[in-house]
């Protein structure tokens, strides 16, 4: 199988109307062999949405690592130095996480698995899903963009008419953005049109 044994971190935060377009390409990953252990805020649980209520999310990530779902920061904490992951996944990566991760707060499981996999010289995969990617958050995608190890699914503007600074990657290219990001190239072009899933 074309990932069998690859070690993947999948962390999901709340940009809650693009959450089940990733869920279904790390699910095609894991078919394909890919070892997935899920990191999330217990806030994603927490919270109902028109695209999802928080259970459901819960037992489709559990599902997803079969059963490996990690959910507070002492938990994700040894999931650098004791467990290894061959590459992190944030899809998608909310402004809020995007701003914390360029300014080196960790204070979510995602984040402390974040930085964990950085610090073992593995890379780290961001699927952007922001309002404000172009907008007060720009500093921070620019300083990430240029961060040694992490490594971007192609995005583009969703809605520039109605959304101007609103970004968001484009999922059907995250499983040749992450074969890329393993071999320590970025995916390309960064910028992706407008067709596509």
């Amino acid at each position: 199988m074309k990932y069998a044994g690859l070690k993947i971190g999948w962390g999901v935060t709340g940009s809650y109307c693009s959450i089940d377009p990733f869920l279904k390409v790390a699910f095609s990953l894991r078919d394909e062999g890919a070892e997935l252990t899920s990191f999330a805020s217990s806030s994603l649980f927490n919270t109902n949405t028109r695209f999802g209520l928080g259970d459901s999310w819960r037992a489709k990530m559990k599902e997803l690592a079969r059963g490996n779902l990690v959910t507070t920061i002492v938990d994700a904490e040894p999931y650098g130095p004791e467990k290894q992951l061959d590459i992190m996944v944030i899809a998608p990566l909310t402004g809020s996480s995007m701003a914390k991760l360029a300014l080196g707060i960790t204070d979510t499981p995602i984040l402390m698995a974040t930085k964990a996999t950085l610090r073992n010289n593995k890379p780290v995969l961001l699927a952007v899903s922001t309002n404000d990617a172009l907008g007060n958050n720009a500093e921070n995608l620019g300083k990430l963009l240029r961060t040694r190890g992490i490594y971007f699914v192609p995005f583009r503007q969703d809605a520039p008419t109605n959304k101007p600074r609103s970004l968001v990657a484009v999922a059907s290219l995250l499983s040749e953005a992450l074969l890329e990001a393993i071999a320590g190239r970025q995916l390309q072009p960064i910028l992706a049109e407008k067709t596509g899933g």
